[in-house]
């Protein structure tokens, strides 16, 4: 990956941000945390003992010891904007976590104070850099479906689906008719952020779903509840084209001379039976060629990590004056999408999106 991305993290305690240390701790050549603010010292004390990053109590404190390139923002969303505002007025990148503030008016003024003034700020929303989806898009880029008219997403919730959604049918900030409900059964509680499940009990399990209709493209949102940990849920993501469509792993294309052609998408973990190169993921073949190579290999990372990692990566280029990857705009349009999504589906009404001040052509 070239030089060393060196960045710091307010935030230490929470769930998201112990995603950035391991990262750094699994790609110490590639990645390098400069410390970390963390308000709790009972807290920030053990946190500096287990990962061996000094922490601060304060931003302040940070800035006087550590050099980062950016900051990386790993705090609630109401807590999030004021750090991105303190940031921006010292002229200092930041990398946040989504959503970037709590609800449709927070986001405005996100707009208002960083946006139109020029602030160097990214969101880390990762979904689309798994390795699994870059390999779709890297075929929907090719052209491989034809135009793509609709997708599928059942991989998680609101805001992180809706980005999945509007990358893979190419809607930008296009406006949607929403309709939505609700379908409550029951089912055995599963794993979840505390871990597996420690007993067999039945709990409520609510499936949304919605359809989104941006006119010339349909999205269909289908999630239940901490689905993307359960044993017994699948998670599903499809998309269709003129041409053909990508269902999982599998692809399905009439090429223009009539023929069919039929494979799948396959991981190519190395370290598996003779294999002595070490555990970790190679990259996805198509067929009998590569769509993706896992940029972090040998680095033994999952997924989800490898697509944090991508989020820190872009973002290290992002400040040396490469492209925008996810910025406050279009994390601003996931999360009011979501919350349409979430709208359509409690009400029962269709709901019609509006343009909002962020949206760009």
């Amino acid at each position: 990956m070239g030089t060393c991305t060196t960045f710091s993290i307010i935030g230490g305690g929470g769930f998201r941000a112990q995603y950035f240390l391991r990262i750094a701790r699994a790609l110490p050549e590639t990645f390098r945390v400069a410390g970390m603010v963390v308000r709790d010292e009972a807290c920030g004390r053990a946190m500096q003992q287990e990962w061996g990053v000094a922490t601060y109590r304060s931003l302040e404190s940070l800035l006087a010891q550590e050099e980062p390139s950016f900051v990386v923002v790993s705090v609630s969303p109401a807590a999030c904007a004021d750090y991105l505002r303190q940031l921006a007025a010292l002229a200092i990148p930041a990398l946040a976590e989504t959503p970037p503030a709590p609800d449709l008016a927070g986001l405005v003024r996100l707009h208002e104070d960083l946006t139109t003034a020029g602030a160097k700020v990214q969101v880390a929303e990762q979904y689309q850099f798994h390795p699994l989806n870059q390999a779709r898009l890297a075929l929907i880029a090719e052209g491989r479906l034809g135009p793509v008219t609709q997708a599928t997403i059942s991989i998680s919730h609101l805001y992180h689906a809706a980005s999945l959604m509007r990358v893979m049918l190419g809607v930008g900030f296009a406006d949607a008719e929403i309709r939505g409900m609700r379908f409550v059964s029951d089912w055995v509680a599963g794993p979840n952020r505390s871990g597996p499940p420690t007993e067999d009990v039945l709990v409520s399990s609510e499936r949304d779903l919605a359809w989104l209709d941006f006119g010339d493209r349909l999205g269909i949102y289908d999630f239940t509840g901490n689905q993307h940990r359960s044993w017994i849920r699948s998670n599903h993501l499809s998309v269709r084209g003129q041409r053909g469509e990508i269902f999982d792993e599998r692809v399905r294309i009439q090429d223009p001379s009539c023929t069919q052609l039929d494979y799948s998408l396959t991981r190519v973990n190395k370290g598996e039976w003779e294999n002595q190169e070490g555990y970790f993921l190679a990259g996805i073949t198509a067929g009998d060629r590569w769509v993706y190579t896992n940029p972090f290999q040998p680095g033994r990372l999952y997924d989800d990590e490898i697509a944090i990692a991508t989020c820190l990566a872009k973002m290290g280029e992002y400040v040396a004056g490469g492209p925008s990857f996810y910025g406050l705009p279009e994390a601003s349009q996931d999360h009011y999408l979501g919350t349409m999504i979430e709208r359509a589906v409690r009400t029962g009404e269709v709901i019609r999106t509006t343009r909002q001040p962020w949206a760009t052509e």
